[in-house]
């Protein structure tokens, strides 16, 4: 009997310990959108264009709509600048069979018109695992005003 409680108490430990743990899809999910935003930050085109669907759709923090054909250009026309950084703050990733919904805070830093900035947005990315890769079919973000 002794022997049973401990194994009871046992698996109540380790089903909570692996609860705690990200599966493997929400960690590739969490490495694709680092990857993002290094790939946003050094023009990486290629990165880019592997990253998202052809159809994807981005809603940017204006408001405006923009295809991945759209978003790639505006990267390419971007003057690169070592000081152009968009990094994580947090992310949670939700797994729906094939569909991954990542919502989170990133900030990014820049100059702008010579000045130097920092804002913060709210995304939600959405997933799809399309023949065994995850690639990023909608994009939104939106400002953090407070």
């Amino acid at each position: 009997m002794k022997n049973w409680v401990c194994l009871l108490v046992f698996g109540l430990f380790s089903t909570v310990l692996l609860a705690q743990e990200p599966t493997s899809v929400e960690s590739k999910i969490i490495a694709m959108e680092k990857a993002w935003n290094q790939a946003f930050k050094f023009r990486d085109k290629k990165a880019l264009g592997e990253i998202l669907h052809n159809s994807a759709v981005l809603v940017n923090d204006d408001g405006s709509l923009a295809s991945k054909t759209d978003f790639l250009a505006a990267v390419e026309g971007a003057p690169h600048s070592d000081d152009q950084q968009a990094e994580p703050e947090s992310i949670s990733v939700h797994v729906f069979g094939e569909v991954a919904i990542a919502t989170g805070v990133f900030k990014e830093k820049g100059v702008e018109n010579g000045k130097p900035y920092v804002r913060r947005n709210r995304f939600v990315d959405t997933w799809l695992n399309k023949n065994g890769n995850w690639v990023c079919v909608a994009a939104s973000a939106t400002p953090v005003l407070h």
